[in-house]
């Protein structure tokens, strides 16, 4: 049997109200101007950047990823206003967290140590964000893009107790797992 390779990522996913309100932002920019790649996902803030594992080892990861997880203690995270990388992508921004950075960093290096998952520049480089539009922007509309974001509004505060694992099934990604985070 061929063992088949699943894509995962690694990410904070809010529940409730702030998952609400950034789906109800993508999905303004899809009646708007048709932008829907963004909508392929739950809002989240991305902590490991998409990778391949074995499916057959899925639970072997599920038991990594807890055991690491057990350590982190929960914090708060604050979403406010937008911002942009170039003409590329348009997110939510999130508040420079301390506890933030320190777990991403400590992730990174668990992955790439324990996991053996190859370190990328986005692990180094680390900027958090909740991404609302990418891929499917059209430079040429962008202006009108980023004059309709920013007239809405975005504020919201949560407790992170919980980190996810997220996995592409027939090109959507998916919660498959969420981690507690330990007291």
């Amino acid at each position: 049997m061929a063992k088949s390779i699943g894509k995962y990522f690694i990410a904070i996913v809010p529940d409730g109200e702030i998952q609400q309100n950034a789906t109800e932002l993508k999905l303004k920019l899809k009646e708007n101007f048709n932008l829907k790649y963004a909508l392929k996902s739950p809002a989240h803030i991305t902590l490991k950047m998409p990778f391949n594992w074995n499916e057959a080892k899925e639970d072997k990861l599920n038991g990594l990823l807890k055991s690491f997880f057990d350590k982190i203690k929960p914090f708060d995270l604050r979403y406010s206003g937008f911002d942009r990388f170039g003409r590329r992508v348009i997110f939510i921004k999130t508040k420079e967290e301390p506890a933030l950075f320190s777990l991403q960093l400590t992730l990174s290096k668990y992955c790439k140590t324990d996991l053996k998952l190859t370190e990328e520049l986005s692990d180094r480089a680390y900027h958090p964000h909740m991404t609302l539009a990418f891929k499917d922007l059209k430079a040429t509309q962008f202006d009108a893009y980023w004059d309709f974001i920013k007239k809405q509004k975005f504020d919201a505060k949560q407790e992170v107790k919980d980190i996810a694992l997220l996995k592409r099934i027939e090109g959507r990604w998916v919660v498959v797992s969420r981690f507690d985070l330990g007291e």
